[in-house]
């Protein structure tokens, strides 16, 4: 993704980062010909989502190396990558995953859920349940609750700013 300048229509430069505070994420853009700046503030939830996709703000510091992506992705799989299979409650997942997972490291067991997180999770529309999932469990993992229930689910979502 990049920003343009609409008056010199050139692309923005990353000027500045600041944060995470408070679970925000100040970046601002500088345009190289007229100075303008732009500035993209984001919330905590929204924080928690690009730190759980591995993004890192500002991009490489050189030029892209070929197949430079690919070959990251491949040098560290991550296991939940092809969760869900298809026609099943957590969603249609990957029709390819039996074939690319096969040999894959299976999942770290997480922390177990009560009955009524379980009703709660499922009230989650399915195309995002998988990841909201993942992301509750991920938020148990980090403060050390073996049990994932209502209470440990208020508290990731106060922690994802919902």
């Amino acid at each position: 993704m990049k920003f343009l300048c609409l008056d010199c229509d050139e692309p923005m430069k990353l000027h500045e980062t600041a944060g995470p505070d408070e679970g925000s994420l100040t970046v601002t853009f500088r345009c190289p010909e007229c100075g303008f700046r732009v500035a993209m503030l984001t919330n905590p939830f929204e924080t928690q989502m690009v730190k759980s996709l591995g993004v890192r703000v500002g991009g490489p510091a050189g030029p892209a190396q070929p197949f430079e992506q690919l070959r990251s992705a491949l040098a560290s799989p991550r296991p939940d990558a092809f969760a869900g299979e298809a026609g099943s409650a957590e969603g249609p997942g990957c029709p390819f995953a039996a074939m690319v997972g096969e040999g894959a490291v299976a999942p770290p067991a997480g922390a177990a859920w009560t009955p009524e997180a379980e009703a709660r999770v499922e009230r989650i529309p399915s195309f995002i349940r998988p990841m909201a999932r993942r992301a509750i469990e991920r938020f148990a993992a980090e403060h050390g609750y073996a049990t994932i229930d209502e209470t440990v689910m208020d508290e990731a979502r106060g922690a994802f700013g919902m």
